[in-house]
């Protein structure tokens, strides 16, 4: 599964795996979110609801431009900088050029769309 993302200044393309939390998040697209700055290493935006995390790891390994759910909190991550090791962090993909990311840091408005 292909998007885009769109921020105030660029559109990237990312590649979703194919998880249940990955296809849950294409089912709400297209999607206009707001985010907002997480410990200087991801930006954050809150979706209409939580996605379903079936089956998911117990913890993953963010790298920069990947884009991943957090389960107790229901957001989306959009991670510019790696991250640290996160329990109910459900990867769901990854910008096609890693090296975009830094690009997102400073996004405050994030438009998704399904590509295909």
């Amino acid at each position: 599964m292909i998007i885009r993302l769109t921020t105030e200044t660029r559109s990237f393309e990312a590649t979703l795996n194919d998880s249940a939390a990955a296809r849950d998040l294409v089912a709400l697209l297209p999607l206009a979110l707001e985010t907002e700055d997480f410990r200087q290493t991801e930006r954050i935006a809150y979706p209409p609801r939580r996605l379903d995390t079936t089956g998911a790891p117990n913890a993953s390994d963010p790298k920069a431009g990947d884009l991943a759910s957090y389960a107790p909190w229901g957001n989306l991550a959009l991670f510019y900088r790696d991250g640290r090791r996160s329990p109910n962090l459900v990867i769901l993909g990854h910008l096609t050029d890693r090296g975009d990311a830094q690009h997102l840091a400073t996004a405050d408005r994030v438009t998704l769309e399904n590509l295909l």
